[in-house]
């Protein structure tokens, strides 16, 4: 009642099927604006996951969103962390792709998983 809530999927704006081969951003740091999006088979997705991001913030723009709750871990959405590139499980501090270009554009970005999100929505 508070809040409208805008669903989005950014890999998918981006051309990127679902399901898909899971996709680690690639270097051991989460995104810094270089990196490659590299999924299990070998294939470099970065192309999908930076065109899906840019498509998020045009979103976010056109409808004046305040604050973003964003998929934890992932290699678009991780706001804390993210996975290291190995397809090990293993976790890195680190922004994924879109995280960081919203953050970039000054955009409030939350995980869905921190604890004050429920005094939010």
């Amino acid at each position: 009642e508070k809040n409208i809530i805008i669903p989005v999927r950014p890999e998918q704006l981006g051309g990127l099927e679902t399901p898909r081969p899971p996709s680690e951003i690639q270097g051991g740091k989460g995104w810094n604006g270089k990196e490659k999006v590299i999924n299990i088979e070998g294939k470099d997705v970065t192309e999908y996951f930076i065109r899906g991001a840019k498509l998020t913030v045009k979103i976010a723009k056109l409808l004046k969103v305040d604050l973003v709750i964003l998929k934890s871990k992932s290699p678009s959405c991780g706001v804390h962390e993210v996975y290291d590139g190995t397809f090990t499980g293993n976790l890195v501090k680190g922004l994924g792709v879109t995280a960081w270009f919203l953050k970039k554009e000054g955009y409030h970005i939350i995980d869905e998983n921190d604890s004050f999100l429920n005094d939010l929505i």
